[in-house]
């Protein structure tokens, strides 16, 4: 429900407001940061479009469709999202992973998508809205509606989506059957063919303000200290799914953090000649970037969080602390490290870990992107 999502009390007021003046608009498209709220947004919208009995600002919570919705079980409620072909399947849709994506909202609806990977495969691996989805689509939406005045289909992320459906949604976008609305929601609308952004109606969900993550964090962990609240309300950057991961330290994050530091450690004494062996240990380390286990969407996220990395390295420079959106283990090793990010290297080097996650992100050989990035980054940290 409305209520239940953090904040964007603007954007929930025109929700509201394109329910009440019955002009709900068939395809919209909600985008911003992760983190922010879009997904519980539009779960939220769709509930109130469905709900028989709503306020003034928000559903009833107990009529028969607000029940159903509250456990993403309403029949004329439909999710799209990217999924993991699981190995010798033909074909997969979402809806084979429709029972997973309820447990993960209704847990917790502020989720990423690495998280989502994690919980249907072993987040190694790169999903996809699959071609085959459109039929899924078009065959849903062009049933009757069974309890609800409205169809209302979310797909989430749809930048994720093969093109080869995206263009077969174009027509049923442009011109879908009665009553049906579509709910797009996108961290990177750049992304999408532009074909399917003109037929919607954007929505930017603008970030949180610290103080409004501040008070969620403080019901979610209570047992935290305001210190540590506010400290991780603060470089979240808008993001409460990022302000969750600071305040617990996830895995994931210490996982990028020790990379980013081995890396550099390494890079920075192969380069120095103090460690004539270490070569070989760089070599050691772009194998183990590339191996299985670790897979290509952990390697196109630690290569995001090296560059954040080298940024807010770069900004420690300026010994400005309110400026610095780091941890206290990343701030403790940026001590010693920041020197040697300066204005001769820095954006090159911000370049080369962009240029290797794109190439991650294209398919190309993981252990010649890793290796060649090592060298670079040897080359770069001597300027």
């Amino acid at each position: 429900m409305f209520k239940d999502v953090i904040a964007q009390q603007e954007i929930k007021s025109r929700f509201i407001r394109s329910v009440q003046d019955r002009r709900i608009p068939h395809a919209q498209l909600l985008h911003g940061d992760p983190g922010v709220g879009k997904l519980a947004l539009a779960v939220a919208y769709a509930q109130y479009i469905s709900c028989k009995n709503r306020t003034e600002t928000d559903a009833c919570g107990v009529c028969p469709s607000c029940v159903k919705y509250s456990q993403l079980q309403h029949p004329d409620l439909h999710f799209v999202f990217p999924v993991i072909k699981p190995p010798k399947t033909t074909t997969v849709v979402s809806d084979d992973f429709l029972p997973e994506f309820r447990e993960m909202f209704l847990e917790d609806p502020y989720f990423s998508v690495n998280e989502w990977y994690e919980k249907i495969s072993d987040g190694a691996k790169q999903g996809m809205i699959y071609s085959n989805e459109s039929s899924e689509i078009i065959r849903k939406l062009n049933l009757k509606t069974y309890e609800s005045d409205y169809k209302v289909m979310i797909i989430w992320l749809p930048e994720l989506m093969h093109e080869a459906c995206a263009n077969k949604l174009l027509k049923i976008l442009e011109e879908p059957p009665e009553f049906t609305v579509f709910l797009l929601v996108s961290n990177n609308p750049d992304r999408i063919i532009t074909t399917i952004l003109s037929r919607a109606q954007h929505v930017k969900i603008p970030r949180l303000a610290e103080s409004e993550i501040a008070e969620a964090l403080g019901k979610l962990s209570p047992e935290k200290s305001q210190t540590e609240i506010n400290n991780a309300a603060r470089i979240a950057e808008g993001s409460f799914l990022k302000a969750k991961a600071m305040l617990g330290d996830s895995q994931s994050q210490i996982q990028n953090f020790d990379r980013f530091v081995e890396i550099m450690r390494l890079a920075w004494l192969v380069g120095n000649k103090r460690n004539h062996s270490s070569l070989k240990t760089l070599k050691n380390w772009a194998d183990d970037m590339a191996s299985a286990n670790v897979g290509r969407e952990r390697q196109k996220h630690f290569l995001a969080y090296a560059q954040n990395m080298v940024r807010e390295n770069y900004i420690f420079n300026l010994k400005h602390p309110e400026l610095n959106y780091m941890t206290d283990y990343e701030t403790k090793f940026s001590t010693n490290f920041s020197p040697f990010i300066n204005e001769r290297n820095v954006e090159e080097l911000v370049a080369e870990l962009s240029l290797a996650e794109r190439h991650i992100e294209q398919n190309v050989n993981a252990k010649m992107v890793f290796f060649d990035l090592v060298l670079k980054i040897i080359m770069l940290l001597k300027k």
